[in-house]
């Protein structure tokens, strides 16, 4: 965008074609600042989070139109402490502490409903350009920017969170002509996954409402549709294998052994796949531990350690 001369338009009211809150039913209210928890946006730009960056007594962000929006320090009391940014819940005003290292960063999220909506504001500032703004009409042509695997693979490799559910918005906007994480669901449910062996409650794009209730039962039978309509390769090329993205650190001996999705929320911890054991068979497996107190390394080396007894032995 940067390099075109060609003008640039925004839809001024696409908020009229998103029917959700910001933050998902069920969601921690007390986690909002932290990255993996961004607010959904008709027009989500920078993964709607701000990077502040600290090189001794010099303050930057990206993007930098959120350089204005600093406010205050913490008071410290003169301790040395870790550099961190935050800001009050629904606002852009960041506040941020002293810290005498040398260079630090922090992302946090920001707020979607203030001064940059609508989001042509912050865009205009990162391109230097001026955007103009259209209307919305309804049409039916559709320009696809990025083919639809290259949004999975980041998606399900660094479990992007943010990635989820704005894809369950465009799935919503695409089949219904709004987004509406609730409406979408439900037609889902009714169509390509009303053959679901238990039904499930289903509330949000990326499972982080504790409202969310799906058996492994469910996830192996979505896990052998995909496996009967999509090709193995494109399988294993979306999910990680051993050694890789959320698996990094697991399963080193067992690449292209295991292509798995992790999930994981305090007290709650899955795992669902496939596995290609050494004796040339193939698993379909889900494995979901919940109201756990443990702890999270532990319980991943006990699944470890039960994944490879299938891959070795069975």
């Amino acid at each position: 965008l940067k390099n075109t001369r060609k003008n640039i338009y925004v839809i001024n009211n696409s908020n009229n074609k998103f029917k959700v809150k910001p933050l998902g039913k069920g969601w921690n209210w007390d986690d909002y600042l932290e990255p993996y928890m961004a607010e959904r946006s008709a027009f989500p730009l920078y993964g709607n989070t701000v990077k502040f960056y600290q090189d001794k007594q010099d303050f930057k962000t990206s993007p930098p139109y959120f350089e204005k929006f600093f406010d205050k320090l913490f008071d410290t009391n003169g301790k040395n402490v870790k550099f961190n940014v935050t800001r009050n819940y629904g606002e852009n005003s960041f506040f941020f502490n002293i810290n005498t290292g040398t260079k630090n960063d922090v992302e946090i999220t920001y707020n979607t409903n203030t001064e940059i909506n609508p989001p042509h504001i912050l865009l205009t500032d990162t391109l230097k350009k001026n955007i103009r703004t259209i209307g919305y009409k309804n049409t039916n042509k559709k320009i696809y920017s990025q083919p639809t695997d290259s949004l999975l693979k980041p998606m399900m490799h660094n479990s992007d969170n943010f990635f989820a559910e704005q894809t369950l918005l465009m799935v919503s906007l695409n089949q219904l002509g709004y987004m509406s994480d609730e409406k979408i669901i439900d037609t889902l449910l009714k169509t390509e996954f009303k053959d679901l062996p238990q039904k499930p409650r289903w509330v949000d794009g990326s499972g982080l409402s504790r409202y969310n209730l799906f058996s492994p039962e469910d996830f192996v039978f979505i896990l052998s549709k995909m496996k009967n309509e999509f090709s193995w390769q494109r399988i294993a090329t979306i999910f990680p294998t051993g050694n890789e993205g959320t698996l990094k650190g697991y399963y080193k001996k067992y690449q292209n052994k295991i292509f798995a999705k992790t999930g994981t929320i305090s007290n709650n911890l899955s795992l669902s796949g496939f596995i290609k054991a050494n004796s040339g068979k193939d698993y379909i497996f889900s494995i979901i531990i919940n109201n756990h107190q443990s702890s999270t390394v532990d319980i991943r080396l006990a699944i470890e350690k039960f994944i490879a007894e299938i891959i070795e032995n069975k």
